[in-house]
């Protein structure tokens, strides 16, 4: 007799042979797909974000700030400039020039060194002294001699120089024996005088419409005379430093000679006047 198998078994069978068709994936469910913004509002928003960063709106305080910043930062880059002048200057110097600039300064130390040991020695005299009172009046009466050489009512003697400035051209004006002045005190200059005006702390220069000069209000003719009270050393090459009085007025066709001389006299005096508005301060 011969056996079939029933149908379900028979699926069942082929199925274990045929491998099943791959499950399809689920769809995309409408709600989960990103939406972007239509292409009128992110112009928009890129419109808002410039207006708000620009014009830069600043306030009163942020603009008197930058002011102040640039102030500062002007006069920093001016003071820059002028000491790279003055350092171009002396770089361009001879070996010359620098060794009597360099002694010049030490003399100037040295100078206020000895100043200040002798500042010392009269305090320690006025502290030590069994008879305060004398050595007080002895102090006083050699403090008023100074004074005197310094406001120009006592005559002074010392070493010193003599400065002969000539002028054929006529070109030498105020301001050029004012730097020639200034130049001398800032070497140590004690006494000065300018042919037969003394100078003072109150010195003044002018120049006539006519041509000259005028110090202190009297008419100064050349060849200018400048006697000074000093330590030469110091004196002299001040005068002749690269870009000094000397060069300056050369520059000028003027000619400048200068004498050492172990004794200078300056003899010129001037009258005091009394302060009209001006009082002693009390302590």
């Amino acid at each position: 007799m011969r056996l079939t198998k029933a149908p379900v078994e028979a699926e069942a069978e082929a199925g274990t042979d045929e491998p099943s068709e791959a499950a399809e994936p689920p769809a995309v469910e409408e709600s989960e797909a990103v939406e972007e913004p239509p292409a009128g509002d992110r112009n928009a928003g890129r419109r808002r974000l410039k207006a708000a960063v620009w014009p830069p709106r600043l306030s009163r305080g942020q603009l008197v700030v930058a002011l102040l910043l640039f102030s500062l930062g002007l006069g920093l880059a001016i003071q820059v400039r002028s000491t790279n002048d003055h350092h171009n200057q002396l770089r361009g110097a001879r070996q010359e020039d620098l060794v009597r600039i360099l002694d010049e300064l030490d003399s100037r130390q040295q100078r206020l060194q000895q100043e200040k040991a002798e500042l010392e020695q009269s305090l320690g005299k006025l502290e030590n002294s069994s008879n305060q009172a004398k050595e007080a009046q002895e102090q006083t009466r050699k403090k008023m001699t100074e004074l005197g050489v310094l406001a120009g009512t006592v005559k002074a003697t010392g070493p010193g120089i003599v400065l002969t400035v000539d002028d054929p051209q006529g070109q030498v004006k105020a301001d050029m024996l004012l730097d020639t002045l200034q130049e001398l005190r800032a070497a140590g200059a004690e006494a000065i005088q300018i042919n037969d005006v003394r100078v003072v702390v109150n010195t003044y220069f002018t120049d006539l419409s006519g041509g000259g000069v005028q110090i202190d209000g009297k008419k100064v003719s050349q060849p200018y005379r400048f006697t000074v009270v000093g330590n030469p050393q110091d004196l002299t090459p001040a005068l002749n430093i690269p870009g000094g009085v000397v060069r300056t007025l050369e520059s000028h066709q003027a000619r400048a000679t200068i004498t050492q001389q172990q004794k200078v006299v300056v003899d010129a005096l001037v009258d005091l006047k009394t302060p009209q508005y001006a009082k002693p301060a009390s302590k």
